[in-house]
């Protein structure tokens, strides 16, 4: 009889550790997805506001064009980036992308400082401000999104619940950064 009792505790003990093995890996997978549908997400709205400034850019040059004629080299590596930026298929892509619009833009408003009739523009005026609330937006949703892709990596990368993420091919997300340190300085975007 007792050792009925003692192979019944056995199986029981067996039974809960099991139970508390699963739900573990059941709570570590769902914050995972969970973690991983918040950069997802995060990204997304990266990307709804960077959609915005990709619209406003071809306004901005059209109006450029009209006061810098001669100017057709600086405005085409503009609309070349914009491209660029809008064709990316990954987040490293993007972010290359991205930096090469930077620099651009940054040509952009250097060559507009030459031409005061367009510094008093109100169609530009009202771009430029346009453009400026879209940088700063572009810069908290790059903030937000680096902050959920640092939380979910971490969370796959620390032990125990990296043994889950391996097992279910969770993988690493990039960070959004800029390579070139020139590229670190937002374009200025006052005349």
């Amino acid at each position: 009889m007792a050792g009925w009792k003692i192979a019944l505790i056995v199986v029981a003990a067996v039974l809960l550790l099991v139970i508390a093995v699963v739900s573990y890996i059941i709570a570590v997978y769902n914050a995972l997805v969970r973690l991983r549908n918040n950069s997802d997400e995060a990204y997304s709205t990266m990307d709804v506001y960077m959609k915005k400034r990709y619209d406003v850019i071809p306004n901005l040059v059209e109006t450029v064009k009209g006061y810098a004629k001669h100017e057709a080299k600086t405005l085409e590596g503009v609309m070349q980036a914009r491209y660029s930026c809008m064709s990316a298929n990954s987040p490293e892509e993007r972010a290359k992308s991205e930096n090469m619009l930077s620099g651009t833009l940054k040509s952009l408003f250097a060559v507009t400082e030459n031409y005061p009739q367009l510094q008093a523009n109100e169609n530009f005026l009202s771009l430029q401000n346009n453009l400026r609330n879209l940088e700063d937006e572009i810069a908290n949703s790059r903030k937000y999104y680096n902050g959920c892709v640092k939380l979910f990596n971490n969370k796959i990368e620390v032990f125990p619940s990296n043994l889950v993420a391996r097992k279910f091919k969770f993988e690493k997300k990039t960070l959004f950064e800029v390579s070139n340190a020139e590229e670190r300085v937002a374009p200025k975007v006052q005349f």
